[in-house]
This record gives structure tokens, C-alpha cells and sequence, in this order.
């Protein structure tokens, strides 16, 4: 072989070398998978520090693999719509709270007044047998149950009167989200319960359509209801957890590392929303003082009125015997 030939043959395997980065420069990375994040409650709103903490956590734990999209105020369409259309593949996921038993009966146990005492408990529910039968009443519909986020125990906001007993209900028309259950609760109570989307709630205090309404108190300030609503009573009534909802046709087709560390990063971030929550709860009572009159309310008179509700048809029906039974069986041995 010449010096020519061999100069010849080294060039030209430079050249394929080149010419082999510059086609591996060329392709296209490989795509990110996108997920999308549905909640009802608006930017600022702790379901909003819950989902970016939790696109924080994924997005470290995944780097350039996912692209977590965080959609605030039903932007991506009704809670109940999402729900159906994540089971349907249209939509991806969802932190959802109250319309969630629409589609799972069995979340309807949330809807039991004074039923869990502290998070503790809801921590120890979730653990449990109980929380297994919650889980398994989202199969079928095409969404998975991957973590009980907090939420909060639930208080009465109106602008007519401070509510100490269940008769200062009589007659106040509240508020309620879509739930059977809860509508039977405050009618029970004595109020006139008026279902409505949440993103109507304002509009409807500010109208006078409606005279109060029923949320965890770090949600009647994030929604700024103190500005339409003159007494926050602290009833306590029901403790409500959001649901991190995910479509499972949008899961099965992951691979299943990607699919096992989104599951693990949302089971991590329950304890921190829950120590969150308690922090929060705190923090906000301070903050609404001036805003708003805050009042304590005759605990033993709203459990004895809201009592028959534990053996009401439209709730043991719904729930399951057994799994009130299950939900009481754990919190009792907690």
C-alpha cells in the first residue's frame, strides 16, 4: 500500500466518522412524556403548592424523561369531566376531592361526619385494609388511586350568622360540592344545601345566590371568600383528603420504571402535605383574624344531630357496609 493509499484510506474513515456524528447529532432526542395536571382549585391554592412540589420532586427523580404540566382551575375542564375522561384516555391526571366519590362510591366515607379525629388517622386509614377497598373501587373505570394527599377538616363560612349549634343552620342555603351525601348532610343539619362547581362558589356568595359555604379554611382564603362572607365557624364536620388520580391507560403504556417512581414520588409526598396541612391550618386562622369572625361550634350537638347519618340508606348503601365497617375497625385499632 502507497503512502497515498493509506493517507486516502485515513481520510476517509475521518470523514464516515464526521459524517456518523453529524447524523447522530441529527436525531431527535427522545421525547419526553408529557403529564398533565388537572385541579379545580386556583393558582396559589395549597393544591397548587402540592402539584408543584410534586413536579419538582418527579421532574428531579426523571430528568428529561417527563414534563409534568400543572392545570389550575379546571383549566383542562370540570373535575367530574376530567374523572370520566381520564378513564376514557383523554385526559391524564387529576387532584381531585369531592366529585371523586361520583366515580368510586366507596371515597363517599369521607363524607361521614366526625369520622376521622386528626390525620393520624387518615394516615392510618390509607395503610389499612380500608384504604385497599378504596383502591380497589377505582377498578374498572380506567383510574388509579396512587396517594391520599391533605385537604383539611371542613368549616361552615356564611354572612348571616355565627353557627354554634345545627339550628343556626335552619334556613342558610350552603353550599355544597356535588355529593349525594354531602347535600344529605347539611339538610339534615337543617341548611338548604345548593350543590355547585366550585369555581361558582364566589360569584354565587357575591351575588347573595347562596349565603355560605363548606371547605377546609386554608381554601376559603386561598378563594379569598372572607371578602364575600362576614363568620367562619370551625365545625370540623368531615375530613376530606384530595385524590391523586391518574388515567391508567396513560400509566400502562409507561415503562414500568417511569410507572413504579411516579408511584413512589406521590406515596413520599403524603406525609409532607399532611404536615403541611396542620402547619397551614394554624397559620391561616391566624391570618383571616380581622378578616373574617372565627368561631368554635358545639361539637357534641352537631354529632348527635348528624348521628342517624352512620345507618342512613344513602350512605351505607353507597359506602358499603363493609367498608365503614373496614374504615371503623382501623381507626379503632390505631
Amino acid at each position: 500500500m502507497t503512502l497515498r493509499q493509506a493517507s486516502g484510506i485515513a481520510a476517509s474513515g475521518i470523514a464516515a466518522a464526521a459524517l456518523g456524528l453529524a447524523l447522530a447529532s441529527a436525531q431527535p432526542a427522545a421525547a419526553q412524556e408529557v403529564v398533565q395536571i388537572n385541579s379545580s382549585l386556583p393558582e396559589g391554592s395549597f393544591a397548587h403548592v402540592f402539584l408543584q412540589e410534586f413536579e419538582s420532586r418527579l421532574e428531579a427523580a426523571l430528568p428529561g424523561e417527563i414534563d409534568v404540566q400543572i392545570f389550575m382551575g379546571n383549566t383542562l375542564g370540570s373535575e367530574e369531566d376530567v374523572l370520566q375522561g381520564m378513564g376514557l384516555g383523554t385526559h391524564h391526571a387529576s387532584l381531585s376531592a369531592s366529585a371523586v366519590s361520583q366515580i368510586n362510591p366507596r371515597a363517599a366515607v369521607f363524607d361521614l361526619p366526625y369520622l376521622f379525629e386528626d390525620r393520624a388517622a387518615v394516615q392510618a386509614f390509607f395503610e389499612s385494609e380500608a384504604g385497599d377497598m378504596l383502591k380497589e373501587g377505582f377498578e374498572g373505570k380506567g383510574v388509579r388511586l396512587l396517594a391520599l394527599w391533605d385537604n383539611g377538616f371542613r368549616v361552615i363560612t356564611n354572612d348571616v350568622r355565627p353557627i354554634v349549634t345545627p339550628a343556626d343552620l335552619e334556613g342558610l342555603k350552603i353550599r355544597t360540592p356535588t355529593s349525594r351525601q354531602r347535600v344529605a348532610m347539611f339538610n339534615t343539619l337543617g341548611a338548604n344545601a345548593t350543590p355547585l362547581s366550585f369555581g361558582e362558589v364566589y360569584s354565587a356568595l357575591d351575588q347573595g345566590v347562596i349565603d355560605g359555604q363548606e371547605n377546609p379554611a386554608h381554601v376559603a382564603d386561598s378563594a379569598r371568600f372572607y371578602e364575600v362572607q362576614d363568620y367562619m365557624s370551625l365545625s370540623n364536620h368531615v375530613y376530606l383528603p384530595t385524590f391523586l388520580l391518574f388515567s391508567s391507560m396513560l400509566l400502562d403504556r409507561m415503562e414500568p420504571e417511569m410507572r413504579e417512581t411516579i408511584e413512589q414520588v406521590a406515596a413520599e409526598m403524603a406525609p409532607w402535605t399532611f404536615a403541611w396541612g396542620e402547619d397551614t391550618d394554624a397559620k391561616t386562622l391566624a391570618a383571616l383574624e380581622g378578616k373574617i369572625a372565627i368561631n368554635e361550634v358545639d361539637f357534641p350537638a352537631f354529632q348527635e344531630a348528624a348521628a342517624p347519618l352512620f345507618e342512613d340508606p344513602l350512605f351505607v348503601d353507597v359506602i358499603g357496609a363493609d367498608m365503614i365497617a373496614a374504615t371503623r375497625a382501623a381507626l379503632a385499632s390505631q
